[in-house]
């Protein structure tokens, strides 16, 4: 009898176990955050105040945006590298029909985000209809769009107008970049969990033979995820310019590393089929986090560079792990 109990509770103890096992396997980053928080809080007073706190959403902003368009090609098996150029000339073509060409400031916002929509459907067609890897088609982007953003500033930064500058600014005292990541990560998520489109996506990542033979358009999907990610990082651009009132060639340079990583954080397969904009969200804000709390213990920027570096890596070996675990 007694027996027979001991091989309960240990068959008890070991479902709890692989429950939480399972739990923090798809929770890593939001557990990651919350101990991150709690260590910060406890090494400086200065982490937990409230100007801090407004700092690190703005500094989360427009890597989160950047991160929910990026989290569109991932789930659906592809990459973006060029989100950051993209967002940098979106931005330019903004502030050059303003300042250049006279458009009223209300327009020039509706040129960036068109710019951002052409240039990722240039990739999504580069990717769909002339076969390149989505990885050689956005890298193919990212300097063309890099390159273009220096021919039309001449590599000097170009003044913005005060409808741009909006994006920088604040609403009732909370900053607009916030308002802009929450608006952009509701349209995201709804686009991803409410849509056909969104489905299609999830379908595509998983499995792009069996999503074509069930009557998926799997060019149309492909060409309308690098549009989505165009748009996101045109509002990013917008952002960012809003922020320093001028659109600036070298704007989001590096930043498409930190957009992938925060989709590989917050639970997205670079294998494509997995991934949601929550998980993307709490993967941008513990980057954020983890930056805001070196440079408070002022620990050096080449260290800090050293540091995301490794959690780029573990975030990587994480997600190889997960899928061994998914297989079995």
């Amino acid at each position: 009898m007694s027996e027979k109990m001991n091989e309960g509770n240990t068959a008890v103890g070991r479902s709890a176990g692989e429950e939480i096992k399972k739990f923090a396997m798809r929770n890593g980053a939001l557990i990651g955050l919350i101990l991150l928080a709690i260590i910060l809080s406890l090494a400086t007073p200065a982490f937990l105040t409230g100007s801090n706190i407004l700092n690190v959403g703005i500094q989360a902003a427009t890597v989160a945006i950047l991160a929910f368009g990026e989290t569109f090609a991932i789930v659906a098996a592809g990459i973006d590298l060029s989100v950051g150029s993209v967002a940098a000339v979106s931005s330019m073509f903004a502030a050059y029909a303003g300042a250049s060409m006279g458009m009223p400031a209300w327009l020039t916002v509706v040129v960036g985000i068109v710019a951002g929509a052409v240039f990722g459907a240039l990739s999504g067609i580069a990717n769909a209809y002339l076969k390149l890897p989505s990885f050689i088609a956005t890298l193919a982007m990212m300097s063309i769009a890099r390159g273009l953003t220096l021919v039309i500033s001449d590599g000097r930064p170009i003044s913005t107008s005060g409808v741009v500058n909006f994006f920088g600014g604040t609403i009732l005292n909370i900053p607009v970049p916030i308002v802009m990541m929450i608006i952009m990560g509701i349209i995201a998520a709804i686009i991803l969990n409410f849509t056909t489109i969104g489905r299609s996506m999830y379908a595509v990542g998983g499995n792009m033979e069996a999503s074509r033979l069930s009557g998926i358009s799997v060019h149309k999907t492909q060409i309308v995820v690098f549009i989505l990610s165009g748009i996101f990082a045109a509002v990013a651009g917008l952002v960012i310019a809003g922020r320093l009132h001028s659109a600036q060639p070298q704007a989001a340079t590096g930043y498409e590393m930190d957009a992938i990583a925060s989709t590989v954080i917050g639970g997205a397969s670079l294998s494509g089929g997995k991934g949601k904009v929550s998980g993307t969200f709490v993967g941008a804000i513990l980057l954020a986090v983890i930056r805001n709390g070196l440079n408070i213990l002022n620990v050096s920027s080449f260290w800090q560079q050293v540091v995301i570096g490794l959690v780029i890596a573990a975030a990587v070996s994480f997600d190889t792990l997960r899928r061994k675990e998914d297989a079995h």
